[in-house]
């Protein structure tokens, strides 16, 4: 198994029949967002490396049918400055909080800055792997395997929705609606880029919302989502006619921030994934967890007036 680096495993490239002369004119251009120099510059320092862990030069002639092997880097991250704590760990599980505004793993201009990165440089544990995953946007509770003969077992769990999960929002309230209630619909990708979208047909998305305090037309929800589809809980209670607070995609998808530009990182999406709780399927434990934090609600409200003002 090859080492990570700062906490980064390394990718995997599979080199398929071509008429490549070296190994670097193939990752120029299959990887093209890396410049063929900056594949020059890590392939000369031994950062790109064959399965047994040799370094391979950009000279190296073209081997089809092989591995290559490399280390991610991005040249700039914008800190996220907030901090995740680990809320349960033994031999098999690590149960952590991560904040708002930190994607669970790495992806596109995520590195450094995901939460599986940073607990891997904090525990020293180079198997972790999440057992599911939250938005980058939503704060909470995520689920790490340690060892890989288990890890089945344990993602299993949420493929059998064998797992209780409960959520915070704090959304508009709407007057109309008799809550608690179970909310149920069919929830497919839409055209429009993220979002998704309800449509006819047999519901394959359910949600029990229960509203736990109210104030000056917001209210703090409890949220068990009983079936798992993307964006769920955002979906839901935008078509219910409670947009959650800070949502950057429901009602309206607002415009991607250039890469240049950090998030505004005090108007997080007030949407938290507060508890867990399920059958330890290695140790037959009934496992409960959760985060210690709730949302605001009073913040919430004097937040969105002074967005009024």
């Amino acid at each position: 198994m090859l080492p990570t680096i700062n906490g980064v495993s390394p990718s995997c490239v599979a080199l398929p029949q071509g008429s490549w002369a070296t190994m670097l004119d193939f990752l120029a251009e299959r990887i093209p967002a890396v410049p063929r120099e900056d594949w020059v510059r890590r392939m000369s320092l031994g950062e790109v490396v064959d399965a047994h862990g040799q370094a391979v030069a950009p000279d190296a002639p073209y081997r089809a049918q092989t591995k290559l092997y490399y280390w991610r880097s991005l040249p700039f991250e914008h800190p996220v400055p907030f901090d995740e704590a680990v809320v349960f760990q033994d031999d098999y599980l690590v149960v952590a909080y991560k904040p708002h505004f930190l994607p669970v793993t790495p992806k596109g201009r995520y590195l450094q800055e995901t939460l599986l990165v940073r607990l891997k440089r904090k525990l020293g544990i180079d198997t972790l792997v999440p057992m599911h995953r939250i938005d980058r946007e939503t704060a909470g509770l995520v689920a790490f395997t340690i060892q890989p003969h288990t890890r089945n077992a344990y993602q299993s769990l949420f493929r059998d929705k064998a797992i209780h999960k409960t959520y915070e929002a704090i959304a508009p309230l709407n007057p109309a609606l008799n809550l608690p209630m179970r909310y149920r619909s069919r929830l497919e990708e839409s055209a429009r880029f993220m979002a998704m979208q309800e449509v006819e047909g047999t519901p394959n998305a359910e949600t029990h919302i229960e509203l736990i305090e109210s104030a000056s037309g917001l209210g703090r929800f409890r949220l068990s989502p009983i079936t798992g589809q993307k964006h769920q809980l955002r979906a839901h209670m935008c078509a219910l006619g409670m947009p959650i607070l800070g949502d950057q995609i429901y009602p309206e998808l607002l415009p991607a921030l250039p890469p240049e530009v950090a998030p505004d990182f005090s108007s997080p999406l007030q949407l938290l994934a507060q508890s867990l709780s399920f059958t330890d399927p290695v140790t037959g434990q009934q496992r409960h967890f959760h985060c210690g934090r709730s949302l605001d609600l009073q913040a919430a409200i004097q937040a969105a007036r002074a967005l009024r003002r």
